[in-house]
């Protein structure tokens, strides 16, 4: 179905006109702009493998088309009857992300050829989640990713997302990304920044793309982009691997940022070309080797992707030493060894063992290499919370349940669909169960339970309830 309603200023026409390549034109542009996106997802692997999805989705009607730049990427074709797929309990699992196939491309970018997943990595604009789950699957849950967002309420999404997906590897920061070049200079073996920008490239879903377009609010976006891209190439560490990225389409933000950074850093800053990324790239890499995605080549959103590497140590940083309390302390051996046997029935505990925090009442899991951060900045979350400890009682969290928990009861998906919604199964209990239990959908934890006789009450924590889950 064409949308007629997407009006594209003529001031962005002339602006772009001089970036389109020779064999794309203007009208086929505008064409494209008009269509509706495929759908698109990517699969989580850390929770489930590619052939068991498919097999589980497939009988719902659901066709896989592989998405040629992300392994773990595919288009979908649905039944005109189908359920709307973030309200099927296969999301609710986080099994999948629901992801515009363009915006997998930087997160590829940044690991190509590398063979060893980094210890430390940086996703500078990081919310609602799509590129730092995908990055935190590609490192396996492993080494300290940061991701950091400067708008509050898109913190929330974006830790909503990584519980969602049982990211168990992160902390988020919470500042201008400015910033992080200036705390954490020479820290990080691989960055992304998917930079804040005009969003031209996404006018395929949204139609109001351009509505409050023009060359003066460019003029603003590209000296946040310029300072955002100099924070990140000061964070990166020599040898290291920096993505720029965008979903605009006009030059300004795109290479002439990239310029821009060259000649900020003459002698250490230098282009990787990504000519060779996938089969089909040399459809749409320029001269310097980014690619510049316009919607009609691969019928897609519009997007730009450009990698850079960084030859030695900048000392630019002017910013005064960190000095902030960290609210956490080391567990004790024996605190830890308590902790570990009050767990050990229900999680995975050497998952997680070696790095356990205190707060007040709550034991944390902190993310390998924790340490070499906070205390250089400040974090809003930090891992995933374990435990609370009470007088007479210990909660374990849900999250922490979702990663690392010991299925004992697999649920059919009629009996999980119920469990999201908040009510108590009825299930045989034959030995006789008694106590908590960890309650899994298709062998993933997905919450805790308590045997009461036949009955397993619903423990799923009351602000996770969905009452708009559908089969």
């Amino acid at each position: 179905m064409t949308s007629n309603n997407i009006q594209i200023p003529d001031a962005f026409i002339d602006l772009i006109k001089d970036t389109l390549p020779d064999h794309l034109s203007v009208e086929d542009l505008i064409h494209y702009c008009q269509q509706p996106l495929r759908f698109s997802i990517r699969i989580n692997t850390l929770k489930i493998s590619h052939d068991d999805f498919i097999s589980l989705m497939t009988p719902l009607g659901w066709t896989f088309t592989p998405i040629t730049w992300c392994k773990d990427g595919y288009w979908i074709a649905l039944n005109n009857d189908a359920t709307a797929p973030g309200k099927l309990p296969e999301h609710l699992a986080g099994l999948f992300y629901i992801q515009e196939a363009s915006s997998m491309l930087p997160p590829t970018a940044l690991f190509e050829n590398i063979e060893q997943a980094p210890d430390f990595v940086l996703d500078l604009a990081a919310a609602p989640g799509s590129k730092t789950t995908q990055i935190a699957t590609l490192m396996k849950n492993r080494g300290l990713l940061v991701a950091n967002e400067f708008s509050s309420s898109r913190v929330k999404a974006l830790h909503a997302n990584l519980q969602r997906l049982g990211i168990s590897n992160t902390l988020i920061s919470h500042f201008d990304g400015s910033v992080h070049g200036d705390y954490l200079e020479n820290q990080f073996d691989a960055i992304l920044l998917d930079a804040p920008c005009s969003g031209e490239g996404t006018v395929r879903k949204d139609s109001d793309a351009f509505k409050n377009w023009s060359i003066e609010h460019l003029d603003e976006i590209t000296t946040l982009q310029k300072a955002l891209i100099k924070s990140a190439f000061m964070a990166l560490k020599p040898g290291g691997e920096l993505v720029y990225s965008t979903c605009a389409l006009n030059g300004l933000e795109n290479q002439g940022v990239c310029e821009w950074l060259l000649s900020e850093f003459p002698n250490n800053a230098s282009a990787v070309s990504l000519h060779n990324l996938f089969e089909g790239a040399e459809k749409s890499v320029t001269d310097e080797g980014y690619l510049h995605i316009w919607p009609q080549i691969y019928n897609s959103e519009g997007f730009f992707v450009a990698k850079f590497t960084k030859a030695s140590a900048t000392s630019c940083s002017n910013q005064p030493s960190f000095k902030s309390k960290f609210p956490f302390g080391v567990l004790s051996k024996k605190q830890q060894t308590n902790i570990l046997e009050t767990l050990e029935p229900l999680l995975r505990t050497a998952d997680f063992s070696d790095n356990l925090y205190q707060r007040d009442d709550e034991i944390w899991a902190f993310p390998t290499g924790s340490q070499q951060l906070t205390d250089k900045m400040r974090f809003a979350r930090h891992g995933v919370k374990v435990i609370a400890l009470g007088k007479k009682h210990h909660t374990i969290n849900h999250d922490a349940i979702t990663i690392w928990g010991k299925v004992s009861v697999d649920l059919t998906r009629e009996q999980y669909a119920a469990f999201l919604k908040g009510q108590d199964l009825l299930i045989d209990n034959p030995t006789k169960q008694k106590g908590e239990v960890i309650l899994g959908y298709q062998g993933i934890p997905v919450g805790l339970g308590k045997w009461v006789n036949n009955k397993i009450k619903n423990k799923l924590p009351r602000h996770l309830v969905n009452d708009h889950v559908r089969l």
